[in-house]
């Protein structure tokens, strides 16, 4: 399997939720509101024998009126309308930004040919909360669509992708197993998003459950090394991926 990160760049985010550019080689955290934390979004792209598989969509920023997800995309040689499986982790806006073209339940979908696998529970509760973390108007494309296949629980597709209900970061997020022969890559969105996080035991205040969230990365840290997962990492474009054997 081939895998594609798609870095949308580096962020600050502090109490509003709001997500505002950061560049290293002229801005300063310190200049950033009390509490700002720096935050990295990265999307990915995995090719299997099967499909073109998108995990999560990025923020859904526009340049010249264009998605800087599908210029990222075709910038490493794939089409947007070759992706045939969108896999939403869970639906904040700095994961789901990208999910369709537009706001409103009129907006195409921002992949033309691709299934979009979300848990249904997610999906309500994105709409119930209504709070900074989801942009409900940019969601209304998932509703009543027949490329949607709304998720409810685990379960398997295609017999080599698996999905598990964590609801640790979010109360309905999920973790994905994409295996094909003896490669087994692992997505954890965010209840896996960093390697430093796996590395170490921690409590993050943004977690819903941030006990869950520790203890399934300590959990999901051992089995990788037994199994040999590579794991993606959506928060860090340092380490966008790792392979056990051999980790640093």
């Amino acid at each position: 399997m081939r895998i594609i990160p798609l870095s949308e760049g580096t962020f600050t985010i502090d109490q509003t939720k709001r997500l505002v550019p950061f560049d290293a080689s002229s801005h300063q955290l310190t200049d950033r509101p009390v509490g700002s934390l720096l935050v990295e979004i990265q999307p990915f792209v995995v090719i299997t024998s099967k499909d073109v598989l998108l995990l999560d969509t990025g923020l859904g920023l526009k340049k010249e009126g264009v998605l800087q997800l599908h210029r990222n995309l075709m910038d490493n040689g794939i089409n947007p309308g070759e992706v045939t499986k969108v896999l939403l982790s869970h639906l904040h806006k700095d994961h789901a930004g990208a999910v369709g073209m537009d706001e409103g339940p009129a907006a195409e979908l921002s992949f033309p040919h691709a299934l979009y696998y979300v848990q249904r529970a997610e999906l309500d509760y994105a709409f119930e909360k209504g709070s900074a973390s989801f942009a409900p108007a940019s969601l209304e494309c998932l509703r009543g669509n027949p490329q949607v296949q709304l998720l409810d629980g685990n379960g398997e597709t295609d017999g080599y992708i698996r999905y598990e209900v964590t609801g640790a970061h979010s109360p309905h997020h999920q973790a994905f197993w994409i295996q094909e022969e003896n490669e087994i890559i692992f997505f954890g969105g965010d209840e896996a998003p960093q390697l430093q996080q796996m590395k170490h035991r921690f409590v993050a205040k943004y977690d819903a459950d941030g006990k869950k969230a520790m203890e399934l990365r300590r959990k999901w840290w051992q089995l990788g090394e037994v199994e040999g997962w590579t794991f993606l990492f959506y928060h860090d474009v340092k380490h966008p991926s790792i392979t056990f054997p051999g980790l640093p």
